[in-house]
This record gives C-alpha cells, sequence and structure tokens, in this order.
C-alpha cells in the first residue's frame, strides 16, 4: 500500500491514507497571509499559518457538541452507509475524502460500509480551490481501483466552491451522471448525497488538524507532483482525531432502524434556489465583488474567523446553540455578530472576510 509519499497521519491504517507529500514549510501571520491573498501576490493554498493549540475554552465547546451532535452524528453515518451500498449495489466503494474536512467522515464511513458487507477503502487527496483536484493522485487510485467505484467525500457544502472545482477538475469523466459527492450536510442542495441539508454544527468542523489526523490543509507545488501537506506534531498531545472516530463508531453501532438517507430532488432544488438567492443578496448588501469573501455555514464561518481576518459575522440568531464556539472567537477577536433572522436561511452563519486594499 505504501508509496513514498503516502502516509497515516494519526490514524489507523485501516482507516485512511493520505495520499500527500508531508513537507516542511516557513508559516506565514494570518494578516499577511491575507494581504497577499487579496492581492494576488500569492494564492490562499501556497501559504500556512501555524496552527495554535486549541485553548481550553475551545476544547470544552467541542467537546460540548460533540455531546450534543453525538447521536445525530452517529445515526447520519449510519444513514449514508446505507445510502451508498443502495445506489452502489454489490460493488467496492473507495471513498476519495478532501483534506481535511472529508476525512473524519470517510474515516467512519469506511468502518460502516466494511460492517454492512461492502468491500471499501479510503484515501485521503487534496482538492484546491481555483486549481482543481490533485489529478497525480487521482490516477494513483485509478492504477488500483475502478473509477468507476469513487466516490468523493466532503465534510459539507458552504456555497459549493469545492463542488465547483470538482466539475471543472473531472465533469469530463461523468459525461453522462452526476459527479457522486458525499457529504454529511449541505444547504445547497448541491451533492449527490447528503445527510441532510441543514446547516448545524457539525463537531469535526470547528477543530483543525487535531480532529483530522494531525494533517495540515493541502498545499500546492508548482512541480505537477502530489501536493502537499505538513504532519503538526507539535499538536499530538491535543489530538483527538482517533478518540473521536473511536466514540462516534461506538455510537453509531447501537443506532436501531436507521434507514438510507432521502435525498431527492424535492428536497435539493429549493435549497439550490434559497441558498443561491441569499448569496446573491449579501453580495449586493455588502458590495463584494470577490465571492472567496464569503464563507458561509456554521463550519465555515468558525473556520473563517480562527484562520482569516473577518469584518462582518452574521447569524440568524443570537441565541441559537449552534454558534456557542462561533460567538466565543468572536468575542475573543472582539468582533461582534450581527443577527440579521431568517434572511440569512438557509444558513445560520456567515462570516465576510475583511478587504485588504
Amino acid at each position: 500500500m505504501n508509496t513514498p509519499h503516502s502516509f497515516h497521519g494519526s490514524y489507523s491504517a485501516r482507516d485512511v491514507t493520505f495520499l500527500l507529500r508531508q513537507i516542511v514549510m516557513e508559516t506565514t501571520p494570518v494578516e499577511e497571509k491575507e494581504r497577499l491573498i487579496q492581492s494576488g501576490q500569492r494564492h490562499y493554498s501556497e501559504m500556512l499559518t501555524l496552527e495554535s493549540p486549541p485553548s481550553d475554552a475551545h476544547q470544552t465547546l467541542f467537546q460540548q457538541a460533540l455531546a450534543e451532535g453525538l447521536e445525530r452524528l452517529a445515526r447520519e453515518v449510519q444513514s449514508l452507509a446505507l445510502a451508498l451500498r443502495q445506489r452502489r449495489p454489490n460493488r467496492p466503494i473507495v471513498l476519495a475524502s478532501f483534506v481535511r474536512a472529508g476525512v473524519p467522515l470517510s474515516v467512519l464511513l469506511v468502518r460502516a460500509l466494511r460492517e454492512l458487507g461492502v468491500e471499501s477503502e479510503h484515501y485521503g487527496i487534496s482538492i484546491v480551490r481555483d486549481k482543481g483536484i490533485d489529478q497525480a493522485a487521482v490516477a494513483w487510485i485509478e492504477q488500483r481501483h475502478a473509477f468507476a467505484d469513487i466516490v468523493w467525500v466532503d465534510g459539507w457544502v458552504g456555497k459549493g466552491a469545492i463542488h465547483g472545482e470538482l466539475q471543472r477538475s473531472l465533469g469530463n469523466r461523468y459525461p453522462d451522471s452526476e459527479i457522486p459527492l458525499v457529504v454529511l450536510a449541505d444547504p445547497t442542495g448541491r451533492a449527490w448525497l447528503a445527510a441532510s441539508g441543514e446547516d448545524w454544527l457539525i463537531p469535526f468542523g470547528i477543530l483543525g488538524s487535531t480532529v483530522s489526523g494531525l494533517v495540515s490543509r493541502s498545499i500546492l507545488r508548482e512541480d505537477g507532483g502530489w501536493h502537499a501537506c505538513v504532519n503538526y506534531t507539535h499538536l499530538a498531545e491535543h489530538d483527538v482525531s482517533q478518540w473521536f472516530v473511536e466514540t462516534v463508531d461506538a455510537c453509531r453501532r447501537h443506532q436501531q432502524g436507521v434507514i438510507a438517507a432521502d435525498w431527492a430532488d424535492a428536497m435539493r432544488h429549493p435549497l439550490l434556489i434559497q441558498s443561491q438567492a441569499t448569496i446573491a443578496q449579501l453580495r449586493n448588501t455588502y458590495a463584494i465583488t470577490n465571492l472567496n469573501r464569503l464563507k458561509p455555514g456554521i463550519a465555515e464561518a468558525t473556520r473563517a474567523v480562527m484562520r482569516r481576518v473577518p469584518e462582518h459575522i452574521l447569524v440568524q440568531r443570537l441565541d441559537d446553540p449552534n454558534i456557542r464556539l462561533l460567538r466565543h472567537l468572536a468575542e475573543s477577536r472582539e468582533i461582534p455578530l450581527q443577527a440579521v433572522g431568517e434572511t440569512l436561511a438557509p444558513y445560520r452563519a456567515i462570516t465576510i472576510i475583511k478587504k485588504t486594499s
């Protein structure tokens, strides 16, 4: 299985093989990174800001989110596994998850699929907005598996940028069918399969590498080879990746009466219309010319406050328990939350990145 590049992070070798080069690189302070991105001097995928250990308060809020969302997460993983078996009967399923948000979900899915008797493998690969999927990693998978057995997995859909990137990178490989993108939550209705269209506090969406196998966001290299990452061994003592998976997996095994996820067009189409209308309204209200400044959905909005320089943080309601971590992070950076009501739907929260020039 091993190649010069593949590794398993802090996961078991049975759970995932990362198809990424491990590199060492200098980090870029967040304000400088923002300036370089928005001025067009550097692409976000060429830089990393040092990931610090989550604070005690952040860890506590993660634990709280997991306690409250554990049963839902466990049931939805099982429902996705059942739906995948239903949609791909009597054949292997190869999960290609997008580093990092797709990885914890796929680790849980590969375990659930194997328990259902489905032959399944899981690879973590890179896809980069505006730059495409790691074609070298896709080729590596194709040397070992049938392309038709691959399903692409992300944690959630925010506004659909990665879905669009997948279309640009691989659309020609699916001339007569929809690209099989699987996510846990999709408020936009774009994914081929989702457990729900609800924007909710997905526990693995509110930590970084410490719930994703100690792997950094993927890094684009100029030589055309495999995309890269930094292995964040300095955060090993804070790593909950394995513990998180074992906790959710144990809960999943005790779920009764779970049925395959129902993700019909009748559910998807209204979400697509509503999400597009909300994004268009926000672009107009805040004079946003670069759509990349909009980070919709609780997970994206939260990550943007952790990693970028926010200008506005919009929420439906200030008392929404799903935004507790977002509120904590905003208060620590002295950025006020703005409650705008149901005009934000289908999203519960959206962060707008500050314009630097």
